[in-house]
């Protein structure tokens, strides 16, 4: 097996992630009586918002440094890296859909894989470069 089907599976999975998040608040949206274009309206549909939004935000930073460490330093390593990255996120959603003070061990997490991911990219881009 390529050891890049490792990273492309991790962005796959990040992708149905997303997916599943939007899902959510769709579903919220139903359950509360909260039309478009609002996006607050009742407890649990803000929440359910606020994790699809920043589970977004996280991923656009995440995954431009899961493929520059795939790249310049080791898909394998990588791939595991961000599957850390994304189990923290999946904590971070299924703490924050109970309660807001309970989505900190998932973002501490995925935010300590994200800096492991930039912090390694930057190294190999660097030392190719010098």
């Amino acid at each position: 097996m390529d050891a890049l089907h490792l990273p492309a599976l991790v962005t796959a999975l990040t992708s149905i992630l997303l997916l599943l998040t939007a899902m959510n608040v769709a579903r919220m949206r139903g359950k509360h009586r909260i039309q478009a274009p609002l996006t607050t309206g009742h407890p649990e549909f803000d929440r359910a918002f606020r994790i699809q939004m920043n589970t977004l935000e996280s991923t656009v930073v995440f995954l431009p440094m899961l493929w520059l460490f795939t790249v310049y330093v080791n898909p394998v390593w990588a791939a595991g890296i961000g599957g850390v990255w994304l189990v923290g996120r999946i904590w971070y959603a299924i703490g924050y859909s109970l309660s807001a003070n309970k989505r900190g061990g998932g973002f501490v997490v995925s935010f300590l894989a994200y800096v492991v991911l930039a912090s390694g990219a930057m190294a190999g881009i660097l030392r190719e470069l010098f």
